[in-house]
C-alpha cells in the first residue's frame, strides 16, 4: 500500500493552511530555514512517510491494542509530535500517537472529505476509583468545567492564546461501568468571536486500565461533531487493555490508586487540558496567526485550496 496516497484529505488541509498563511508565497517559492512554514511542511511529509493504514493492529506501550480498522491511518508518537508542535501545540511524555482519516486510495467527494483527527495518550495516573460516576450531576459537572477553564484562562493569557468559555454540553458525561470507558463533549467558543464564528470541538473518550487511562481525543468542526464522533466511539471500542493491564486486574493492596476519581477527567484535570488540542493550527513569529478553535473547520479550505491547484496544473 502505498504511503503516497495515505492521509490525502488530511496532508492536503495541511498543507493547504502552511500555504494561506503567507499568500505571498507560492507553493514552488523556497522558504527559508527558520521559516516556520518550512517546518510545518516537513513535519507533514514526515507523518505522511511514517502513517500506517488500517486494518493493524496498534500496540500501545506495554498496555494496550488498538485493532485500527481500515479507513484510518495510525501516526507514531515522534512525528505526531513533531506534528502537533508544528500546529501549535506543546504535547507531553504521554502522547501515543495520532489517528487520521485514510481514503484507501480511493477518489472522495469534496463534501465527504473528513477533517478530524484523533489525539491518543497513556496517562499513568495510577487505578482511578469509579465511586463518583454513581452520582455525579451532569450540571454540577459542567460547572466544575466551566470554573477549571476560567483559571486555565490565566495560563492561555500568558502563551498569547485566546480565552476560552464553556458554553453547554455536546454529548454530558457518560460511563460504562462494565466497560469501564467515559465519554464527554462540551461547546466552547474563543471569548473574543462572535457567537456564530466556527468553532472546533474536543469529544473525549477514555477507556480505564489497572495502572491508569488511555484517553483518545477527536478534534473534529462544530457542524460535524454528530457525524464525526461515531469514529471515536469507533475507535474506542477498539481498543483493549492487554492481559494483567485491565482494570479487573487492580489488585487494592499492592497497586498504586490515583489521587482523583473519575470525575476529574470531566472537571478540573479536563479543563486544563481543554482547548489546548483546539488549537490545531500556528504559525509562529512573523508568519504567525493562531487559528483557534475553528481551525478544524479550515481545514476544509486547504484540501479545495490545494485540490484546484493540482487540478489546474494537470497533476494527480
Amino acid at each position: 500500500m502505498s504511503a503516497a496516497r495515505v492521509l490525502a484529505p488530511f496532508v492536503a488541509g495541511l498543507l493547504g493552511l502552511f500555504l494561506l498563511a503567507e499568500p505571498g508565497l507560492s507553493a514552488d517559492e523556497p522558504a527559508a530555514a527558520s521559516d516556520p512554514r518550512t517546518e510545518a511542511e516537513a513535519a507533514v511529509m514526515d507523518a505522511q512517510r511514517a502513517a500506517i493504514p488500517g486494518p493493524h493492529e496498534i500496540s500501545l506501550r506495554d498496555q494496550a491494542v488498538l485493532q485500527m480498522p481500515a479507513k484510518f491511518a495510525y501516526i507514531p508518537a515522534a512525528e505526531s509530535r513533531r506534528l502537533l508542535k508544528a500546529m501549535g501545540n506543546q504535547p507531553g511524555d504521554n502522547l501515543l500517537g495520532m489517528i487520521v482519516p485514510d481514503s484507501g486510495g480511493e477518489e472522495i467527494a469534496e463534501d465527504d472529505e473528513a477533517s478530524w483527527i484523533v489525539v491518543m495518550e497513556y496517562i499513568d495516573s495510577g487505578h482511578i476509583k469509579e465511586d463518583d460516576a454513581k452520582e455525579w450531576n451532569a450540571e454540577d459537572l459542567l460547572k466544575s468545567l466551566r470554573e477549571g477553564t476560567e483559571q486555565g484562562n490565566e495560563e492561555r493569557r500568558k502563551l498569547g492564546l485566546g480565552e476560552l468559555q464553556v458554553l453547554r454540553w455536546i454529548e454530558p458525561p457518560t460511563y460504562a461501568a462494565d466497560t469501564h470507558r467515559l465519554v464527554w463533549s462540551a461547546a466552547t467558543k474563543d471569548k473574543s468571536e462572535p457567537g456564530d464564528a466556527p468553532r472546533g470541538v474536543n469529544y473525549n473518550t477514555y477507556a480505564l486500565g489497572r495502572e491508569g487511562y488511555v484517553s483518545l481525543n477527536l478534534v473534529t468542526g462544530y457542524e460535524s461533531i454528530e457525524k464525526d464522533k461515531a469514529v471515536a466511539r469507533q475507535l474506542l471500542a477498539a481498543l483493549q487493555f492487554k492481559d494483567g493491564r485491565r482494570y479487573t486486574d487492580f489488585t487494592e493492596s499492592t497497586d498504586r490508586i490515583a489521587e482523583y476519581g473519575l470525575a476529574a477527567l470531566v472537571g478540573g484535570i479536563a479543563a486544563k487540558k481543554l482547548g489546548l488540542l483546539a488549537v490545531i493550527a500556528a504559525f509562529a513569529l512573523k508568519f504567525a496567526k493562531v487559528i483557534g478553535v475553528g481551525a478544524v473547520a479550515a481545514l476544509g479550505i486547504g484540501a479545495k485550496f490545494l485540490g484546484r491547484k493540482k487540478k489546474d496544473d494537470g497533476t494527480s
